[in-house]
């Protein structure tokens, strides 16, 4: 009877504590849902963006128009002629020239990168939204992109349409693009920029297991990011092989950097100061610069603040960020040309380079030599012939624009010293002469084209490329 009294009374013990617990659990939940429920006011993220802003889509075309046809006709003719695209593989395609300003997010696995594209899209609860979690969550690169419905798009299907700017991904095989995915919807914003939210970084993972060469694939869209977010949280800090290499790839890109200390309401503002001296601790030997990227502090979620931290910091913060964004949004045909321009300076000091190994090898051959040998010698020791001084001394080049010389050996290793021809064949009646096309290009029509944006006016043709004016090419490489 005792033990059947005392075996009652327990079970009722443990099912008050159940109940107790029960309501504890459920007051928490009330609380954090009462705590979540209360949402950010998001007035100033259409401001700081100009959403209201009439865009003068005219002249924007006006302009992409007229730097589509320079590259066509002064730079590309020599970048086909000496294979430039074999030594960079960097193919700049009209989906390029013509795309929107891309912004980058890169970070650790479950830092906030795509609840900060909810946020900044409005997507929160909505069918569309990325989805979020405290697990890894995102395993695709996802591009979110502008339409004029909401739909998806597989990877297969970007990389064939020529007229985005993602064919080139096809390189990467089809286990990437299984894993690449667009998201088209209609949104001010998106018409004027594209986001792009990438897979977190795990450190415990080899990278051979993602099936595709996933650094090869990020220095894809460094190379092509205007804006590069680099997120963080406090419980992430650590760096390790995988980051460190990432902070590799983004070398020379630092002025494209942004670094984001998410979630930082988290913490008291005593703990967040020390969070902030530990994530620069972690990242300086990653970042050899004199300046180091701009660092924001901020929760970049829709709802509320925690209570008890810096919310006027926070909000500052998070506007400065926006600024940011909308100064690369306006900017974006200035960059676009300036990238169209670095990119002509490359392939014209890669033109003159080949045509002074051309040079050298006619030179060097005779009768009886064996041409192979020949220009073996010539390849393997350049500095011997003079191949990259005599650039520096007979051209403007830069000695820090020079390609590294072991890339050459790779690139006639596939392409025969013969296929080549000499700059000064490299000219007709019609069509002038490749360099002195693409001179005019980098020192004449491009920076034309740039004060024409700057000052507002209409972009237009010249006279003598309306008419052609008949002048006969001049070639200052043909002896006389």
């Amino acid at each position: 009877m005792r033990g059947l009294l005392a075996a009652t009374m327990k079970g009722s013990i443990i099912s008050v504590c159940c109940f107790v617990s029960l309501l504890l659990l459920q007051a928490t939940a009330e609380e954090e849902e009462d705590f979540t429920s209360v949402l950010r006011d998001k007035s100033h993220i259409e401001e700081t963006l100009r959403f209201a802003t009439e865009e003068k889509a005219a002249d924007y075309a006006a302009a992409v128009q007229r730097l589509r046809k320079i590259y066509h006709s002064s730079i590309k003719p020599m970048e086909q002629a000496y294979k430039y695209n074999e030594l960079r593989q960097h193919e700049i395609s009209d989906g390029e020239i013509t795309s929107k300003p891309m912004v980058l997010f890169l970070g650790p696995w479950s830092v906030g990168k795509s609840s900060m594209i909810n946020y900044l899209l409005g997507l929160n609860d909505s069918p569309y939204q990325l989805y979020t979690g405290a697990e890894p969550t995102t395993s695709e690169f996802t591009v979110i992109m502008h339409g004029e419905k909401i739909r998806s798009v597989e990877g297969i299907v970007m990389a064939a349409d020529s007229s985005r700017s993602f064919s080139p991904l096809e390189k990467f095989g089809q286990n990437f693009l299984e894993k690449l995915i667009g998201i088209e919807m209609p949104h001010k914003l998106l018409e004027r920029v594209t986001f792009v939210d990438t897979p977190g970084i795990i450190e415990n993972r080899k990278q051979q297991e993602r099936g595709y060469p996933f650094n090869d694939v990020c220095q894809w869209f460094i190379d092509r990011a205007d804006l590069i977010f680099v997120v963080f949280d406090p419980t992430k800090l650590d760096v390790g092989l995988e980051l460190e290499m990432l902070f590799r790839q983004l070398k020379g890109r630092e002025s494209q950097i942004r670094i984001i200390l998410n979630k930082a309401d988290n913490l008291a503002t005593q703990d967040l100061m020390r969070v902030y001296g530990a994530l620069f601790w972690s990242l300086a030997p990653l970042i050899n610069v004199t300046e180091p990227p701009r660092v924001y502090v901020s929760s970049f979620w829709p709802y509320d603040y925690a209570p008890d931290t810096s919310r006027d910091l926070f909000k500052r913060e998070e506007i400065s960020l926006l600024e940011d964004l909308n100064q690369v949004i306006e900017n974006r045909m200035e960059n676009k040309i300036a990238f169209i321009r670095q990119h002509g300076i490359r392939v014209r000091i890669h033109g003159l380079l080949v045509d002074r190994y051309v040079q050298t090898f006619k030179e060097k051959m005779s009768f009886f030599s064996d041409p192979e040998l020949v220009f073996k010698e010539i390849v393997d020791d350049p500095d011997k012939f003079y191949i990259f001084k005599s650039i520096l001394a007979k051209t403007n080049v830069s000695k820090f624009d020079l390609p590294n010389r072991d890339a050459y050996r790779d690139f006639f290793g596939i392409n025969a010293i013969t296929n080549f021809k000499p700059l000064s064949s490299q000219c007709s009646y019609i069509g002038g002469c490749l360099l002195d096309k693409i001179e005019k290009a980098i020192t004449n029509e491009l920076p034309a084209l740039l004060s024409s944006i700057n000052s507002g006016k209409q972009p237009g043709l010249s006279s003598c490329e309306a008419t052609g004016c008949g002048e006969k090419p001049k070639n200052r490489y043909r002896k006389n």
